[in-house]
C-alpha cells in the first residue's frame, strides 16, 4: 500500500468492496506519509452493522500503532461517514479528514446531525470535502443501478 496516494487506496478498496456486494466505500489511514490501514465496507460479510470502513481502518491502525489515539493521522474516505464513523473519527483525535462524495442522506458530518459542529464533540478534525467526488458518486450510481 505504501507509495500509493490514500485516495486512490480508497478507491481501490472501496471497487473491491463492490465486487463483493458490499455498498461501495473505503477508507485509508495516513501517518507521517505511509498508509497504516485500508479498508472497505464489510457489514454484510461480517454481520456486523459496525462494519464500516471507517471503524475497520480506524480499529486496524489502532492495533497497528499500539494506541486508541491517531492524533498525527489523517483519514481518506470515498463517501461522507456517517454520524457513528464521524463520532469514531472524534473520539480516536483523527487530525484530518478528507472525503469525496457528500451523503445527504446518511453523511454526520456536513449534513444530517453535522456531528463536529455538536457542542458536545470534543476533537473536531480538519474536514476537506469533494475531492475526487465524481468518481465516488459515479461508483455509488453504478453499485445501487445494478441492483434496482
Amino acid at each position: 500500500m505504501n507509495g500509493k496516494d490514500p485516495f486512490s487506496a480508497a478507491f481501490e478498496q472501496a471497487r473491491a468492496a463492490a465486487a463483493a456486494g458490499e455498498v461501495p466505500v473505503g477508507a485509508a489511514l495516513m501517518r507521517n506519509g505511509e498508509i497504516i490501514a485500508a479498508a472497505g465496507n464489510r457489514t454484510l460479510r461480517d454481520r456486523d452493522p459496525t462494519a464500516h470502513a471507517e471503524m475497520l481502518v480506524i480499529r486496524q491502525a489502532c492495533a497497528a500503532i499500539g494506541s486508541e489515539r491517531l492524533v498525527d493521522c489523517d483519514l481518506y474516505v470515498t463517501l461522507e461517514p456517517c454520524a457513528m464513523c464521524a463520532a469514531a473519527i472524534s473520539f480516536a483525535r483523527i487530525r484530518r479528514l478528507y472525503y469525496a462524495a457528500s451523503d445527504p442522506k446518511g453523511g454526520g458530518v456536513e449534513h444530517g446531525p453535522r456531528f463536529f459542529a455538536q457542542p458536545t464533540c470534543h476533537h473536531r478534525p480538519e474536514v476537506y470535502g469533494g475531492i475526487r467526488e465524481s468518481e465516488a458518486a459515479q461508483l455509488l450510481r453504478e453499485f445501487f443501478q445494478a441492483r434496482r
